[in-house]
């Protein structure tokens, strides 16, 4: 197991490499000069702008920027923010919680739905539960995130009446706790109320997020559990007298995981992007929203580190869901 990790840590390097120079290319490949962008309306002077160019290191050469820039990475400086004036890095430690709970909630709802979806149709194959629950999938990997979401809020908010429209907490609440978490520190600080609160506001977003994910892992999952049905393991589980549910949920649903797996690890991908537009309908304080309103700021150090950290979250997942490939599958770990 040990090899296996080294291995995959080893591909970890140039793949950050990568997202390094992706990253500090972004702005720079930009139209126009990005310090008269991050002004915007109000402009600077001449004086202002030499300082502004100094500040940022836009007087080296480009090679040394990039060199500058590393080394700032290496040391956890990842740049000030140009309208808040906070590090880059501070900022971004105090909203990933949001943006986390709202993504495990999403990847949770998705899969304790999706996967047993998936093996309901491929038990069923051709037949009335099949069809409905694919068509259901396709349907819901189509719809647009942004369109799902207003809907949602039309019908349970704005109707019904059901749930708040946007935020993570009502206004008469004010939780301060040490996760971040808002269900946790809800949880933690005894107010029950506080908590109700907190998962109605979780509520919509959750749906509309896991929307997509959801379809891709029930599809996925009929088609990998296919695969693995026609197989004379299964058949001898079958031969032997054991149960459907045990032959289905344990011997061919195992096997058949690794494609699965593949799927909401890159899921986590979708949901980063996902969460963009449903920070933003639903003003959820995460980093999605967090990075929106810094490209309409032309803030640019946010924008630049904002970028590297989320690629970094991304790498990190699907280095974990590598070794859990490793876990279920031992085939792979000794390969």
């Amino acid at each position: 197991m040990l090899s296996f990790l080294t291995r995959r840590l080893l591909t970890f390097v140039p793949t950050f490499i990568g997202v390094t120079l992706i990253a500090f290319a972004f702005i720079r490949l930009l139209p126009g000069d990005p310090i008269l962008l991050m002004a915007g309306e109000r402009g600077v002077s001449a004086e202002r702008y030499e300082q502004l160019r100094a500040q940022f290191g836009f007087d080296k050469p480009m090679w040394q920027q990039y060199l500058d820039y590393v080394w700032g990475i290496f040391h956890g400086d990842l740049g000030t923010s140009f309208v808040t004036k906070k590090p880059v890095l501070t900022e971004f430690m105090s909203l990933f919680p949001a943006t986390v709970e709202l993504g495990l909630c999403a990847i949770i709802l998705a899969t304790i739905i999706g996967i047993p979806a998936g093996v309901i149709a491929a038990v069923n194959r051709g037949k009335f539960f099949d069809q409905a629950l694919m068509s259901t999938a396709l349907v819901g990997y189509s719809m647009p995130i942004f369109w799902w979401a207003l809907l949602l809020i039309i019908v349970f908010s704005g109707w019904l009446g059901w749930t708040p429209v946007s935020g993570r907490m009502g206004l008469m609440y004010f939780i301060n706790g040490p996760t971040g978490f808002m269900l946790i520190d809800s949880l933690l600080s005894g107010q029950s109320g506080a908590f109700r609160s907190a998962v109605t506001h979780l509520i919509l977003p959750t749906i509309a997020l896991a929307t997509i994910p959801l379809a891709v892992i029930a599809r996925q999952t009929r088609s990998a559990m296919l695969e693995v049905l026609g197989d004379d393991y299964v058949r001898t589980a079958r031969a032997k007298g054991l149960s459907p549910a045990r032959v289905n949920g344990v011997h061919a649903l195992r096997n058949a995981l690794i494609p699965v797996v593949t799927v909401i690890g890159l899921s986590v991908g979708t949901l980063l992007a996902g969460a963009i537009l449903t920070e933003t309908i639903f003003s959820w304080p995460g980093i999605g929203k967090w990075m929106v309103d810094s490209i309409f700021r032309r803030d640019y150090q946010v924008v630049q580190g904002g970028l590297l950290l989320i690629a970094l979250v991304v790498m990190v997942v699907n280095l974990i869901v590598d070794l859990l490939y490793g876990l279920i599958n031992p085939k792979i770990r000794k390969g």
